[in-house]
């Protein structure tokens, strides 16, 4: 059942390529003229056969069906292209062309609306592009998937030889390698159309440039990442030792002159240290999900060649690290060597700005792609719902989550040295100032409402109820936060009622969509009890104990209701440890989240992504 399956999805794969090249005939047609054809007497019957194919396929020509005549006497006609809105850019670049092709080309005498902007046919063609590039990699699957069961049959016959003690394999494999599955060569020619076209209309007839589309290398791990990565962590275990001995040896963190330590170094270097954590996190997910053959790039659509690995992610974390200990490590000494403390407190503001600039650095160097990945699904997050969403957009905005305690850091400390207050030294002016009170809230919402948007957004496209069933659990996050701040600003009694009721309802909703919607566990009537029916690791063992850490870890907040009467560094250290502990959940959360989505996969037969195409069938306009 699980073949023929497969077979279908085979011959519609194959069915869309034909119609691909079809459609990019007509296109560069399109491109190299105005978008109207004039038959000539010797080419009417064959031109109406290609425009009713294309019709059939969702090509639109408008007045197709009463076509108006140019001045010679001959038809013409006109091909819309439509672009998906799927980014604020396309959908004004829509409205826009639609509006102009109803103000001023419909106008014309000829009443043709033939007009095609530059713009929209580059879009196109970079969609045909990509939609070239996803067949030639289903195409190789099918041919791998064929290969593979040859292999396949030849051991099981060989097996069966060897247990029955008869030579009948021979006869066997002879009607194994006539049928038409093995002895089939189209998907192979099929193959070589391809990368025919594709080397003629989009490498200008190179084909080591299209190759290099259609066949990405991947590179070769090397030696010496795992060897920046171990030199690194000496370096950070060592300074860090260093750092522990100076700052007891100075008194740093005596009552004294813990306060304004504090206030000026921990914002910084806490939210650099969370980020580290999340990083590590991150690295052993990749390291899990490669170890358990789960697809990572294609479910979060990384270009393999460029995608982040376990030891890439590994190397930053470790060197942001040792950068940032070796930082704390010059301050201190700057601090006890009598300098200024306007110059040493501005050094965390200098670490901030240098690893910004790297981020936004525009050479390629320090895994440009995936920072200019990471911010381009940034904007993606914050300009929701205006983006369409996908699978890594919403996977990061769930990381921002959990990283609402970094944000605040960051709220800080701009506000300490936009204010200048490493030169007064007057820390109370953010924290007593109204404008960074309301900030705190907004600060708080935010994850959660890009969230939010990004559900709306998802129902808006897929029309699925389920998706704002997930987007009312964001709402109640968002509630909870919000009253949380309060009770820490008044402590009423109404206000901890308030937090206790809106703090348990949403622990409760996002518990349970943790378990049965993200992970799909929890099922009572699966053959693996209390969890599902397809599990990737062996120990079913670990699923529970997921299950119970989740639930621990999730209830972290009671913390914030019961607060405990310690001193400043207490405090700051306690809501430092609270914070990794929801980093750590986040990213033991992220493994079951995609081993989830990897088994969806795998059950629907999505080995091959869905590519839109920038035509759309609609009635004729004529």
């Amino acid at each position: 059942m699980e073949k023929t399956d497969y077979f279908r999805k085979s011959k519609k794969i194959i069915q869309v390529g034909m119609l691909k090249k079809k459609i990019r005939g007509e296109l560069l047609t399109c491109a190299e003229s105005p978008t109207e054809f004039e038959e000539t007497p010797g080419q009417t019957p064959e031109t109406d056969s290609v425009i009713s194919a294309l019709e059939r396929n969702g090509v639109n020509f408008i007045g197709s069906e009463v076509r108006s005549k140019t001045k010679n006497g001959k038809p013409k006609m006109s091909m819309r292209i439509d672009i998906p809105p799927t980014t604020p850019t396309r959908t004004i670049s829509a409205v826009t062309c639609m509006l102009w092709e109803d103000l001023v080309n419909n106008p014309k005498k000829d009443g043709a609306g033939d007009f095609i902007n530059r713009k929209t046919i580059q879009s196109a063609e970079k969609m045909i592009r990509g939609a070239f590039v996803e067949l030639y990699r289903g195409l190789g699957l099918l041919k791998t998937y064929s290969s593979l069961n040859m292999v396949a049959f030849v051991k099981i016959l060989k097996k069966f030889d060897k247990v029955s003690n008869q030579q009948a394999s021979g006869n066997y494999l002879k009607s194994v390698k006539r049928s038409h599955f093995i002895s089939s060569d189209k998907v192979v020619r099929l193959m070589d159309e391809v990368e025919s076209i594709f080397t003629r209309h989009f490498a200008n007839n190179d084909r080591k440039k299209a190759m290099k589309f259609l066949r990405p290398q991947h590179h070769r791990d090397s030696h010496m990442v795992t060897f920046f990565v171990g030199l690194f962590t000496g370096c950070f275990v060592s300074l860090f030792s260093v750092y522990a001995i100076l700052a007891h040896l100075s008194g740093l963190f005596t009552p004294g002159t813990e306060a304004g330590y504090m206030e000026t170094v921990y914002p910084v270097f806490s939210a650099f240290a969370l980020l580290s954590l999340h990083l590590f996190m991150y690295g052993c997910n990749l390291f899990m999900w490669k170890s358990t053959r789960i697809n990572y790039n294609f479910i979060f659509e990384f270009t393999p060649s460029t995608a982040l690995k376990y030891r890439d992610a590994f190397l930053i974390c470790t060197s942001l690290m040792t950068a940032v200990v070796g930082a704390m490590v010059i301050h201190l000494l700057l601090r006890s060597s009598g300098f200024s403390p306007t110059q040493v407190d501005s050094i965390p503001g200098f670490l901030l700005l240098f690893f910004i600039g790297l981020l936004i650095c525009p050479f390629n160097i320090f895994y440009r792609p995936t920072r200019y990945c990471f911010l381009r699904i940034i904007r993606n997050i914050v300009c929701s719902p205006f983006y369409k969403v996908l699978m890594v957009d919403f996977f990061m905005a769930d990381q921002l989550t959990s990283q609402i305690p970094l944000l605040r850091h960051m709220e800080s400390t701009a506000c300490y040295f936009l204010a200048q207050s490493f030169r007064t030294h007057r820390y109370e002016t953010c924290k007593s100032g109204r404008l960074y009170r309301e900030l705190a809230y907004v600060i708080s919402f935010a994850p959660y409402y890009w969230r939010a948007m990004q559900c709306a957004r998802r129902w808006f496209d897929e029309c699925d109820p389920k998706h704002l069933a997930n987007m009312g659990k964001y709402v109640s996050a968002m509630v909870a936060a919000g009253a949380r701040i309060t009770y820490a600003n008044q402590k009423t009694e109404l206000w901890l009622v308030v937090v206790l009721f809106t703090s348990v309802l949403a622990t409760v909703y996002q518990l349970y969509w943790d378990f049965v919607q993200d992970w799909k566990l929890l099922n009572p009537k699966s053959k693996n009890p209390w969890l599902r029916d397809d599990l990737i690791l062996k120990n079913k063992s670990i699923y529970y104990v997921s299950i119970a850490l989740n639930l621990v870890l999730r209830v972290a907040w009671v913390e914030t209701v019961t607060r405990f009467d310690v001193g400043i560094l207490e405090s700051r250290m306690l809501d430092f440890f609270l914070a990794s502990l929801e980093v750590i959940r986040r990213g033991h959360w992220n493994f079951y989240r995609l081993e989830n989505e990897h088994l969806n996969n795998v059950g629907k037969f999505r080995a091959v992504k869905a590519v839109l195409l920038p035509f759309r069938e609609t009635d004729s306009d004529g």
